[in-house]
């Protein structure tokens, strides 16, 4: 049976008890190796950019498979693409056609020149930065908020306002499945292995489903209030969850057991993102910060400073750079103006 998050006390926030957690996860004496290199190399990398990527505020941002691009998706109803060039990120192209806010996007995980956008519009479109044209727009029964394609890339979720999952087919672009749950659905995942479709839920619990049946097969209570979002780590060892109780708390994907909270944040956990190599976790909420931890230890390795909340991070998929974007405003005059700006931590200093 699963520990719940809650039922964890302050000795898996840092501090040793009896009992209190597995062997694997004791508290070491001081920061590993891994974590004093990584705070060398970001003592010389620590410079944070900003990118001008939309008139209103970004909800969601994303790196291709091979890290070559930075997608952005706003509430200015566009999706934004960059090149990443050495030491910043370069406007390629503005994707029109929703006629809403794009709440999120996500890349195909193998193809790098695809990516999908979930709007309010009741559609998802696919797109294709080769052509910069829009490949396919899939009309949808409510209003989008969430969206992930499979990791073997032949499907796309996307969770709707009404808490409705849709299954599409990625090749053909029409509707497989279709699932209408009796909760709030906040985010939804495949794990690494293709077989079990997760999602985070408003009572705090993340439901697993077998894949492609989609039938029941835990429930886990993982928070005392509402569970907001899941990411998989890309070496398929642990899943993380964030909840509205401003915890993050690490699970082992093979036991389906709590191995480790996070609790260096106060308001609720609203992103979450996993490092390349699995080893590093970010996580973003309303505080002036973003905490990056490391995911063996929960120990702190990094704090990014940013003055507004937070609203998504994406860690490259090869390199030690974290892409974020913020509620920020514009200009010293006008508060009340959003920025849309994509911002760039892990730069070097003398950038």
């Amino acid at each position: 049976m699963a520990v719940p998050a809650a039922a964890l006390g302050a000795s898996a926030l840092g501090q040793s008890g009896p009992g209190s957690m597995a062997p694997w996860c004791a508290v070491t004496s001081g920061p590993s190796r891994y974590v004093l290199g990584m705070q060398e190399l970001f003592r010389g990398h620590s410079k944070t950019r900003e990118f001008p990527a939309h008139s209103a505020k970004v909800h969601s941002v994303a790196w291709s498979c091979d890290g070559r691009r930075l997608a952005s998706g706003s509430f200015d109803k566009t999706a934004s693409v960059f090149l990443l060039e050495k030491d910043r990120l370069v406007k390629e192209n503005n994707y029109r056609g929703h006629g809403d806010s794009v709440d999120q996007l996500c890349w195909h995980p193998s193809n790098p020149d695809l990516f999908v956008t979930a709007s309010g519009d009741k559609t998802i479109r696919i797109w294709d930065v080769r052509t910069t044209k829009c490949i396919a727009t899939v009309n949808t029964k409510g209003e989008n908020i969430n969206i992930c394609w499979s990791p073997d890339g032949q499907t796309i979720a996307v969770g709707n306002k009404d808490d409705v999952v849709t299954f599409i087919d990625a090749k053909t672009h029409r509707s497989k499945a279709e699932e209408q749950f009796k909760f709030e659905v906040n985010e939804i995942s495949w794990n690494n292995d293709n077989n079990m479709f997760f999602l985070t839920n408003g009572n705090g619990c993340i439901n697993i489903l077998s894949y492609p049946e989609l039938k029941p097969v835990q429930s886990i209570n993982a928070h005392p209030s509402n569970c907001i979002c899941i990411k998989f780590d890309p070496m398929g060892k642990y899943f993380a969850t964030g909840s509205a109780d401003a915890l993050v708390s690490l699970w082992d994907v093979d036991e389906l057991v709590c191995v480790r909270c996070f609790s260096r944040l106060d308001w609720p956990v609203r992103t979450l993102s996993f490092s390349h190599d699995g080893k590093m976790l970010a996580s973003a909420s309303e505080d002036h910060f973003i905490d990056i931890a490391e995911v063996e230890t929960g120990d702190k390795l990094w704090e990014v400073q940013c003055e507004s909340p937070t609203f998504t991070v994406a860690w490259h998929p090869k390199r030690p750079l974290l892409a974020f974007a913020c509620d920020d405003k514009d200009g010293k005059y006008d508060s009340s103006r959003e920025a849309g700006t994509v911002k760039l931590f892990g730069l070097p200093n003398d950038s």
